[in-house]
């Protein structure tokens, strides 16, 4: 298998090589020569193998199709260490639980940090450890958070051999809990940077720093963001698993709703859709920062300014540009390299925006790739989580409830739909509180976490600070 760039870069390269090196040099991100077809037997035989051996097991079978270049013994010992009861709480990894009829809950945030990202980055903490300590070399982490994404690549890098982490969040715009989760690590390997603007800023610096071939290689520069293809495709097994856990035939089909910000989660789930899985619908839900429900509605893609993106009660969401999205136009416009490069590169730089409408591959969005779309505002996840804890006793966080509130207008008789929990309630207890007036449960462990002390760097949103910052921990 190997890996080319979105925006055309003659280079083809194996997995292990795109694992450390996040962005291609081009700029561009990095997708499989071709997805790996999945057939009707190859499916039944997955099934079989989810259910007697469990979902570390299917998350073996998945990723080698896409990685060659571990042996295949390794890779399974990867899998099955990252994947067990004492890390996800269950030994089902990722169980479903029914929030009504004909909708389910995909339960992803039972791992250490409370959040789906915990699912893919336990397994890239495990990956990076392995090929770093294959090769004799060091890896310095670099990444961007509107929230989640820190604390689980935090936790899932601390203490490991050969890992820095360097973690830019957008001062002030996080709950207080997942503020705390992040900065009151005291590991001398993590290092969170607090970056005076919004989550969109953050994720240009360290686009910018990773342009910079020279320092790039010079500090070992790599990411965790779903930018990085390894995390993008750990991802791609819980499509399957839910799939396996609400349907008993291979020729049932079944609809999946994702909180959108960025778009790698839902991005994952047309990884698995062009594989062959019977996904009927990709329900993108996002808040009011709407960049790609209107997109998917218009075919104009409009970023939006600093100053233009909201700061919601769904904070994870406070994202006007999407990196991921760009997969999915290569993909829309027939795997157009040079076109990509024009409409993410100087079509954005120019204008700001650019526009699908006309283009006859937007008219298959629905037919062929299945995305369909919806906004949810504060009032409309207010009332959700009410709904939900009214109905059936169950307490949604708020990117969890935009969800539900975005799948309830596309259910289709006879097709259930899985919402992709985004993080458990504690994380984002405000919100709970203003909506259902009592405080979420948090695990005994948690308690008081918010008191604990702080270790952070307040930054500018200036790409020459933050070279400079990791220039410093690195030559000291």
């Amino acid at each position: 298998m190997r890996y080319l760039s979105t925006r055309g870069h003659p280079e083809r390269l194996r997995f292990c090589d795109i694992l450390l090196e996040g962005l291609a040099p081009d700029g561009g991100l990095y997708l499989p020569e071709q997805y790996p077809q999945v057939d009707a037997a190859t499916l039944a035989r997955w099934r079989g193998v989810w259910a007697e051996q469990g979902y570390a097991a299917l998350a073996f079978e998945i990723l080698s199709l896409y990685i060659d270049d571990i042996p295949p013994a390794d890779l399974r010992a990867l899998c099955h260490k990252t994947y067990t009861a004492e890390v996800f709480g269950s030994p089902a990894i990722a169980p479903l639980r029914r929030l009504d009829e004909g909708l389910w809950i995909a339960e992803l945030s039972n791992g250490p940090t409370l959040a789906f990202k915990d699912m893919a980055m336990q397994l890239l903490g495990n990956l990076f450890e392995y090929e770093l300590a294959r090769r004799g070399t060091q890896l310095n982490i670099l990444g961007a958070t509107s929230g989640d994404t820190g604390s689980a690549a935090e936790y899932a890098m601390r203490g490991k051999r050969g890992v820095r982490v360097f973690m830019l969040s957008p001062h002030g715009r996080m709950s207080a809990f997942q503020q705390a989760q992040m900065f009151s690590l005291q590991d001398p390997n993590i290092h969170n940077l607090a970056i005076e603007g919004v989550f969109d800023d953050c994720q240009d610096i360290v686009k910018a720093v990773s342009a910079d071939l020279e320092f790039k290689r010079r500090y070992q520069i790599g990411t965790v963001n779903s930018i990085n293809w390894a995390r993008l495709l750990a991802q791609v097994v819980y499509y399957f698993a839910g799939y396996f856990s609400l349907t008993r035939s291979d020729a049932q089909r079944i609809s999946f709703a994702v909180p959108s910000g960025n778009f790698g989660n839902v991005c994952a789930g047309h990884v698995a859709r062009m594989m062959g899985l019977p996904i009927e619908q990709l329900v993108v839900a996002t808040n009011e920062n709407d960049v790609l429900d209107e997109f998917f509605r218009t075919g104009c893609y409009r970023v939006r300014p600093s100053a233009q993106t909201f700061e919601t009660s769904s904070p994870s969401m406070d994202i006007s540009k999407a990196s991921n999205f760009e997969r999915f136009v290569f993909d829309l416009l027939g795997r157009d390299a040079a076109r990509t490069q024009a409409l993410f590169g100087a079509e954005l730089a120019r204008s700001g925006c650019f526009d699908l409408s006309a283009d006859p591959a937007f008219a298959q969005i629905r037919s062929r790739y299945g995305f369909v779309s919806g906004r949810s505002s504060h009032a409309d996840r207010l009332d959700t989580i009410r709904a939900a804890w009214q109905h059936s006793g169950q307490m949604l966080d708020p990117h969890t409830a935009d969800a539900v509130r975005v799948a309830r207008q596309h259910l289709q008789a006879g097709t259930p739909m899985v919402v992709l929990e985004t993080a458990l309630p504690v994380k984002f207890s405000a919100t709970l509180v203003e909506a259902l007036g009592r405080e979420p449960e948090r695990p005994a462990a948690l308690e008081g976490i918010e008191n604990l002390p702080k270790r952070v760097q307040v930054l500018p949103p200036e790409v020459e600070r933050v070279k400079a910052y990791i220039a410093a921990e690195c030559d000291c």
